[in-house]
């Protein structure tokens, strides 16, 4: 998967999820990201990490990851930074790793006295290896068919009468430098395994595991809306967004659609907390004027270029675009998505827009969104 470290899971570029998390985790000092690729580099150090830039001898499909993390603990070390006690090797492959899971296998280090550690979760499955594979375990021949490598297939046990199985997530690693230095292995001395939460674990290594990342952000990830003092506008689409995006048409051709009233309610709040308000619809239909005028909220409709019509607006205003909150539904509402500081999803969006948003509703189009997104920015004020 070229680059992979890019991909967006949740509206959020791979290797700033880890960052993210890295950098929330109270037991890190600092953050560095090893990579020999420009835009990753860029993206680490928008987030907040250092960069070393990793030579070409430690980036190929066959350098190991302690090569890297030696390598990189020798350049910081040269830079000028101190040599920590303990290093971490998270790896941005595992999107939904948590600061709190980098806290816990740091404190297996730090204050369990484990020489290593980490994070795993309690697995359960039956393993069986079929013909072909490198092996053999018990000296089977390849012919003898697919064979149980955890259990005894012709004895198979109870669930519950297993022993307990972990998985390495691949998530989170922590280390002593020293030990790291002398063993070069990441798993050396007294090993900890520290458990995670077994919903959250992934490892981002086919496009079909990119898929389900996508699929799960919205339901694993923490919103990330924004406080009331960091925007200042709200632009809101119409079809899909306001309404469920189904049009009734008439015998005379008249067109109607349903609209939420805790929308309306919301859309009020907004209003009254000094919010500057939009509504930018592609279609030109005389249903978004007249919502537009019951809400007391100024339209544009009918514009095949929302986005020029946007930046024309914050500019005739005053609004910087990094403090605007857009919220749309499908493809043609992409460009303001990524024109402002806080581009929001409903629920049922197009993949393409809940993957270019920086938070996603739980409620759909037309069924509160809208009041969603009011109650987020309000809170208690609502």
């Amino acid at each position: 998967m070229p680059g992979k470290n890019l991909a967006r899971v949740g509206g959020v570029p791979l290797v700033v999820r880890a960052v993210r998390a890295c950098r929330a985790a109270a037991r890190v000092t600092g953050v560095v990201v090893s990579t020999d690729d420009d835009a990753v580099a860029a993206a680490a150090r928008e987030a907040g990490a250092g960069v070393v830039r990793r030579p070409a001898e430690l980036a190929g499909d066959t350098a190991s990851s302690e090569s890297a993390v030696l390598h990189a603990l020798d350049a910081h070390e040269a830079a000028g930074g101190r040599t920590p006690d303990v290093v971490l090797l998270v790896q941005c492959t595992s999107p939904f790793l948590t600061a709190g899971d980098v806290d816990a296998v740091t404190a297996a280090v730090t204050d369990g006295g484990a020489d290593s550690a980490l994070t795993v979760a309690p697995f359960h499955g039956f393993v069986w290896r079929s013909p072909g594979t490198a092996e053999v375990a018990g000296n089977r021949a390849s012919g003898d068919g697919a064979h149980g490598v955890n259990h005894d297939e012709k004895h198979r046990p109870r669930r519950q009468d297993r022993p307990q199985d972990l998985l390495e997530t691949g998530a989170a690693y922590a280390m002593r430098t020293a030990g790291l230095r002398a063993a070069r292995h990441r798993f050396f001395g007294r090993t900890e395994a520290v458990p995670t939460d077994p919903a959250r674990v992934l490892e981002i290594d086919s496009p079909d595991d990119l898929a389900r990342a996508r699929a799960l952000a919205p339901l694993l990830d923490a919103p990330d809306f924004p406080a009331r003092d960091a925007v200042d506008a709200v632009v809101l689409d119409f079809d899909g967004t306001q309404t469920d995006d189904r049009v009734l048409v008439d015998a005379d051709g008249r067109e109607l659609v349903a609209v939420h009233r805790g929308d309306g309610l919301g859309v009020a709040a907004l209003r009254r907390a000094g919010l500057a308000l939009l509504i930018l619809s592609t279609e030109a239909n005389a249903v978004v004027a007249t919502r537009a005028r019951k809400l007391g909220v100024p339209v544009v409709h009918g514009t095949d270029t929302k986005d020029a019509v946007l930046k024309q607006w914050c500019d005739e205003r005053g609004i910087d675009p990094a403090r605007v909150l857009y919220a749309g539904n499908d493809v043609n509402d992409l460009p303001c998505l990524r024109m402002v500081g806080w581009p929001v999803a409903v629920a049922d969006a197009h993949p393409a827009v809940r993957d270019a948003a920086r938070a996603v509703t739980r409620a759909p189009g037309g069924r509160g969104a809208v009041r969603e997104i009011a109650g987020r920015l309000l809170g208690p004020e609502l």
